[in-house]
C-alpha cells in the first residue's frame, strides 16, 4: 500500500481533504482539518517549483493585547513572501495577495506543486512575477508564537479577531503593504477572509474564502470540536497542560475525529475498496498524524473560533467577495443553506457550490485550485483597477 502522506488533516480539519500528496521537495504542513484523504501515486518524482524561491521572515509585535485581556510581551509572527511589491503612482500597493492557511496548518501549505505550481507559476492566475504572495502563519501555528514555545496552557487565549489583527500588524509595520489586491484563504484561512472583509473593508479589492460559512461556529460543527477538545482534557495525562510526554490516548481520539469530519467518501471508498486496506489506512494515518500534535498547540487552535461570528456585520463588506464551498465538504455541509441564506447580506458577494466529482476531496478541496481557480479568475478580472 503506498504510503500516506500527512498532507491532509482536518485545517485541524483541513489537512485530512486535501487530494494530491505534495511532491516538492520540502513537503508543506497540513493542517490538522487536512487530512489524507486522496489517493497517492506511487514514489513519483519530487515537482520542483516553478515560482521564485519564498523570502522567509519574522516580525515581533511587543506588548501585543488579546481580546481577552492577556496580553503577549513579545508576539512573534512567522511569515515567507513570494514576489516583488509593487506601488503605484500615489504609492498604493497594488499587488498583494494574503493567503490564510487552516486549523492546525501553516502557510507552507500552500507551497506543495498541486497548489503553489499552479497558481504561483508563469501564467498562473497568481503569477509570482506579477504578484506579491503572503503566507504567514496565524497566532499559534507554524513557526509564529504559539502554546508549545513554552507557556503552555498559559498562553493567551487568542481568537480569530486576534489573529487577524496580528497580520495587518505584520503587513502594514513590517511588509510596507497598504493594501491588498486579494485576501483569500481555505477553511480557518477562509473564515479569516470574511473577518478581514469586515474588519478592514476599505484595504482590499476583492475577497475569496474557501471552505468556510459565514456564521456562528454551532450544530455539529461546534460539537466535534468540542468532542476533540474534551478528548484531550479528559486524558490524565494532559496534567491541566503541563504534560511532560505528549497525552497519546486524548491525541488520538481528537485526531479520529478530525480524520472523519476532513474525509471524502468517495475517494476513501477508492484508496480503501477492501476491509485489510482500510485497516491500513487508518492505522498508517492515526499514528503519522498523532505524531505531529503537540496538544495545547491543538486545543487552542480548535477553541480560536469560539467567537467567531461575521454574520451581524456581513453588510459592511465593502470588496467584491466570491464564497466557495463544494458539496462534499463534511465540515460545511451544503444541506444546511446557511451560506445561500448569509450570502444576500454581502453587497457584492456570490457564492459557489463545486459539485462533487472524481477531482473534490472534500473539505480539502479548497487546496486544489484545478477545480476553481477559474473563479478566482474571474472575480481578479472583475475587480482590476481601471
Amino acid at each position: 500500500m503506498p504510503r500516506l502522506p500527512h498532507f491532509f488533516l482536518i485545517c485541524a480539519v483541513c489537512t485530512v481533504a486535501t487530494a494530491q500528496a505534495p511532491t516538492a521537495p520540502t513537503q508543506p504542513q497540513p493542517s490538522p482539518t487536512q487530512s489524507s484523504t486522496a489517493p497517492t501515486q506511487m514514489q513519483s518524482a519530487p515537482v520542483p517549483p516553478n515560482y521564485p524561491a519564498p523570502v522567509e521572515g519574522d516580525f515581533v509585535i511587543p506588548d501585543f493585547h488579546f481580546r481577552s485581556g492577556e496580553t503577549l510581551p513579545e508576539l512573534r509572527i512567522h511569515y515567507r513572501t513570494i514576489g516583488t511589491l509593487k506601488l503605484d503612482g500615489n504609492g498604493v500597493v497594488r499587488n498583494a495577495v494574503l493567503i490564510g492557511h487552516g486549523t492546525g496548518g501553516s502557510g507552507t501549505q500552500f507551497l506543495g506543486p498541486q497548489f503553489a505550481n499552479v497558481l504561483f507559476g508563469p501564467g498562473g492566475v497568481l503569477d509570482a512575477s506579477k504578484y506579491f504572495i503572503i503566507l504567514a502563519d496565524g497566532i499559534g501555528h507554524g513557526g509564529t508564537s504559539k502554546p508549545s514555545d513554552g507557556l503552555h496552557a498559559r498562553f493567551p487565549h487568542y481568537t480569530y479577531d486576534d489573529m487577524v489583527a496580528a497580520q495587518h500588524e505584520l503587513l502594514t509595520k513590517k511588509l510596507g503593504v497598504n493594501h491588498l489586491r486579494l485576501v483569500m484563504g481555505t477553511s480557518m484561512g477562509g473564515m479569516h477572509t470574511w473577518v478581514w472583509g469586515e474588519t478592514y473593508p476599505e484595504f482590499m479589492d476583492a475577497l475569496m474564502p474557501l471552505a468556510s460559512l459565514p456564521v456562528e461556529i454551532a450544530g455539529r460543527n461546534r460539537i466535534w470540536r468540542l468532542m476533540a477538545m474534551d478528548a484531550i482534557r479528559d486524558d490524565p495525562e494532559w496534567l491541566e497542560g503541563e504534560y511532560k510526554t505528549e497525552p497519546v490516548r486524548g491525541l488520538t481520539s481528537a485526531e479520529n475525529i478530525l480524520l472523519i469530519f476532513g474525509s471524502a467518501p468517495l475517494q476513501w471508498q477508492k484508496l480503501s475498496p477492501t476491509r485489510d486496506a482500510a485497516d491500513a489506512f487508518y492505522k498508517e494515518r492515526v499514528k503519522a498524524a498523532v505524531a505531529k500534535l503537540d496538544a495545547n498547540d491543538l486545543l487552542y487552535q480548535l477553541a480560536a473560533s469560539r467567537e467567531y461570528n461575521p454574520a451581524p456585520k456581513l453588510e459592511t463588506i465593502k470588496a467584491p467577495l466570491v464564497a466557495i464551498n463544494s458539496a462534499d465538504d463534511q465540515i460545511n455541509p451544503p444541506e444546511l443553506g446557511l451560506i445561500e441564506r448569509e450570502i444576500k447580506h454581502v453587497k457584492n458577494g456570490r457564492f459557489i457550490m463545486l459539485p462533487i466529482s472524481d477531482q473534490t476531496r472534500g473539505h480539502g478541496t479548497h487546496t486544489l485550485p484545478t477545480i476553481w481557480q477559474e473563479h478566482l479568475k474571474e472575480l481578479l478580472a472583475e475587480t482590476e483597477q481601471k
